[in-house]
């Protein structure tokens, strides 16, 4: 069943704000996405704290929409937060270069190499977590639940 950009949003922002259980079509999930990618573009036009606060506003329902869109997959939910950590871990580990580091990068050769490898991690996660979100629902009930339906 496919849901409408509408129903999706309101589903996601009212009736599944912070439900981690279940199931979410791939057209609920995808909506929300789009909806979130454009109220981020245009918090951050308007003022970047206005743009922190929305991207934090809709931080719980992004991941509780993903999390239930793996699950009708057949997939665990939790793998939701394999990108969010590798994230941090890279956050954490790049380092922050002045000016005068810049021209010695030797120095910090090994964190720089820790943080490439780290990203090229990311970006084949990124793409396998893309694959899976964008496969069909199972048909029949899984161990999340039965399909989903579009809410009324």
């Amino acid at each position: 069943m496919t849901m409408d950009f509408p129903t999706a949003v309101r589903t996601c922002l009212t009736q599944k704000y912070a439900t981690f259980q279940g199931r979410a079509s791939r057209s609920e999930y995808w909506w929300f996405v789009l909806a979130v990618i454009i109220g981020s573009v245009i918090t951050q036009l308007i003022w970047w704290p206005i743009g922190l606060v929305f991207s934090l506003a809709v931080l719980c329902p992004g991941l509780a929409v993903g999390f239930r869109r793996l699950q009708d997959t057949g997939r665990p939910g939790w793998y939701i937060a394999i990108p969010f950590g590798l994230s941090l871990v890279n956050m954490l580990v790049t380092p922050t270069l002045t000016e005068e580091q810049a021209i010695n990068a030797i120095d910090n050769l090994g964190a720089l190499a820790l943080s490439g490898v780290l990203s090229i991690i990311s970006l084949v996660i990124l793409i396998l977590y893309i694959w899976w979100l964008t496969r069909p629902s199972q048909p029949e009930t899984n161990a999340y639940g039965p399909p989903p339906v579009p809410a009324s």
